[in-house]
């Protein structure tokens, strides 16, 4: 059974940088296209940014040129680096495969970006 453990949130001021990290148990890390998504309060969940088995990067364009998507396959591990924080990046993120069916969600890591 496949575990999605996400973490790295916090309360940062608009401007500021934040670095999330997903830890994903399993076989099949290295095979999948993963991404990072977000759901704010009332707000439906988005795909943010994906990266795929090859190192190919898509991105929302809310965040393109403020966000980067990378994975170390030997660490099971997918990084979100965020940078120039705005208020509107306020959610929580989770990570998680693009293709369906998707793993069972993780618990998420809360990301309030406010002054």
């Amino acid at each position: 059974q496949v575990q999605l453990v996400e973490s790295g949130g916090g309360l940062v001021q608009p401007g500021g940088s934040l670095r999330l990290s997903c830890v994903v148990s399993g076989n099949l890390f290295s095979i999948n296209e993963l991404g990072w998504y977000r759901q704010a309060p009332g707000k439906q969940r988005d795909l943010v940014a994906s990266i795929t088995s090859g190192g190919t990067t898509n991105y929302a364009d809310s965040v393109k040129g403020r966000f980067i998507i990378s994975r170390v396959d030997g660490k099971k591990t997918v990084y979100l680096q965020m940078n120039s924080l705005k208020p509107e990046d306020t959610a929580v993120y989770y990570c998680n495969k693009v293709q369906t069916p998707q793993y069972s969600w993780g618990q998420g890591t809360q990301v309030t970006v406010s002054s």
